[in-house]
């Protein structure tokens, strides 16, 4: 195995696939390594990996944000990580092009053996507004965004005065009922309940938490006695479960169902949708559902020295044939069969096909239960959560972290939950909006603050009389902007915008208007034109 440069080994993802590769190779190579004749590379945006099953705890602060991560640097020390995102991978030259951390210069890595483990990402297409407006629940991230909006419109309740919109402020939607859908729905439940007792003018009667699914039961992994108890639970806890149910679109205010129904909230959680990452859709290899297509091996057929695992690839078992679910017991067993393969590679070695049997399925329902099938054994309520929370624990990667979640689990038995709100996101100065037919956009008497341009779709300016009678303005296509006069003369609104039929829009917020306005003549002149035009 020795030659003139090291053997180099890349992998692309830090999920538990990624990760638990780099960890695998890192045992079996030690002494290579440690010659210089192997060089292990990870490709990750973030310097971390996150431990999905307890992420639904971030949302109702049982375990702090920080410690359900764990630094790939310290859990893979011998590996060279890349905090950079990934821009294209070209298979014929074997080399990965990334951004560089500042600046724009492009970072090439060359590899001789690739592991493909960038996992799905959440995709809202075909569903009008979701992108807009629905909350993903995949990322540390999206758990934090998730914990702030429920604490900030439990905030805006405790001061709204106009009934409906309270009721909106006041309904939290969750699209989704299998694992991720349930275990979130299950603690954004118990946590905007027990929060409401810390607002006065808050009572947790007023509190509506929906759950949709497409299905006729939720939890379709697990046998049907177990979901029947967790639904069951759910709904006894306060939890509307609507069955049979799709989500198809979003607004600003409302989640929009299959048949026209729409449900009035300001949060709205999407656990439903994934696809294929796009830099594994856009290689040249066969894929399926999606996901590119291994052998027994987990190598990728045509193309030497590269490998494929987790939610990015499509795995069959080599004992029963069957396709392997996107789990995290299936990634890490994955993550180290292709390590141990590649290591046969570099050495000479036969390669063993894959073959794991899960161990059992876990779910966790709040509130000191769960439910578990364990080596066929279905347990419920406060046994299943003793053993969720015990295995997990044992599984979580670093004793440091083991002890923090111990300790946070334990302080969570006899504290109330915390109520305060990390604003982290920065302002955006242009944003994407979608509405629905006959929705407003914003009403004559509002303050200006967002100048509007058609993307898609067509709105309606009309303008009230003081006998309520309305009078139709104009009509506005794609291309065409509204909203400019209040703008320009920071006077409130002067007339209602409505859609007209599914529109979406392009906002662009008050300051970034202003400069674009003062320090662009051009831009200047025609806003003072259209102006002088739509006010004669």
């Amino acid at each position: 195995m020795m030659s003139q440069r090291p053997r180099r080994i890349l992998i692309l993802g830090g999920g538990f696939g990624g990760v638990y590769t780099a960890l695998t190779l890192e045992k079996l190579l030690k002494k290579e390594i440690r010659r210089g004749e192997v060089e292990l590379g990870l490709v990750s945006r973030e310097n971390y990996m996150v431990f999905q099953p307890m992420l639904p705890e971030v949302i109702s602060g049982s375990i702090g944000i920080l410690d359900t991560i764990a630094p790939i640097r310290r859990l893979c020390p011998n590996t060279n990580l890349y905090t950079r995102t990934i821009e294209s991978i070209d298979l014929g030259h074997r080399s990965v092009t990334a951004t560089a951390g500042f600046g724009s210069r492009q970072h090439h890595l060359h590899y001789d053996h690739l592991v493909l483990a960038l996992g799905n990402v959440t995709s809202f297409a075909g569903q009008p507004g979701l992108a807009e407006y629905a909350l993903p629940f995949k990322y540390l991230g999206d758990a934090l965004a998730l914990r702030n909006r429920l604490i900030h419109t439990l905030e805006e309740a405790d001061i709204e005065q106009d009934p409906e919109v309270r009721r909106a402020l006041l309904t939290f939607v969750v699209a989704g009922g299998g694992f991720s859908g349930v275990e979130a729905v299950a603690e954004l439940n118990d946590f905007v309940r027990a929060a409401a007792r810390s607002f006065r003018h808050v009572d947790a009667r007023e509190i509506r938490v929906v759950l949709l699914h497409a299905g006729g039961l939720i939890l379709p992994e697990l046998p049907k006695s177990l979901a029947e108890f967790a639904q069951g639970l759910l709904m006894k806890r306060g939890v509307e479960i609507k069955l049979d149910t799709l989500l198809v679109g979003a607004t600003a205010d409302s989640a929009v169902l299959q048949g026209g129904e729409r449900i009035p909230t300001r949060t709205l959680v999407s656990t439903v949708p994934s696809g294929p990452n796009p830099l594994v859709a856009m290689l040249p290899l066969k894929m399926e559902r999606g996901r590119v297509v291994v052998d027994a091996t987990l190598a990728v057929p045509e193309h030497p020295g590269v490998w494929a695992v987790g939610d990015c690839a499509y795995i069959r078992d080599a004992r029963s044939g069957e396709a392997c679910p996107p789990t995290a017991q299936h990634a890490t067993r994955e993550a180290q069969c292709v390590a141990r393969n590649i290591v046969a590679a570099l050495r000479g070695e036969p390669a063993t096909p894959f073959s794991f049997k899960a161990l059992g399925k876990m779910g966790a329902l709040g509130r000191r239960s769960a439910v578990a099938e364990i080596f066929g054994f279905k347990v419920s309520g406060f046994l299943a959560w003793w053993l969720w929370r015990t295995i997990y624990l044992m599984k979580l990667p670093g004793l440091d972290r083991k002890l923090r979640v111990a300790t946070d689990w334990t302080l969570d038995l006899v504290l109330p939950p915390d109520i305060v709100q990390l604003k982290t996101e920065r302002a955006l100065g242009v944003r994407r909006e979608y509405f629905e037919p006959g929705q407003v956009i914003f009403r004559e008497g509002d303050r200006g603050d967002w100048l509007y341009v058609v993307t898609e779709g067509e709105v309606e300016v009309v303008r009230s009389s003081e006998d309520g009678e309305e009078t139709s303005l104009r009509r506005l296509g794609r291309g065409e902007c509204f909203g400019e006069i209040a703008l320009v003369s920071d006077r409130p609104r002067s007339a209602t915008v409505r859609a007209v039929s599914a529109s979406n829009v392009l906002a662009v917020d008050r300051d970034a208007f202003q400069a674009l306005f003062a320090t662009l003549p051009p831009l200047r002149s025609f806003f003072e034109s259209l102006i002088a035009t739509r006010t004669r």
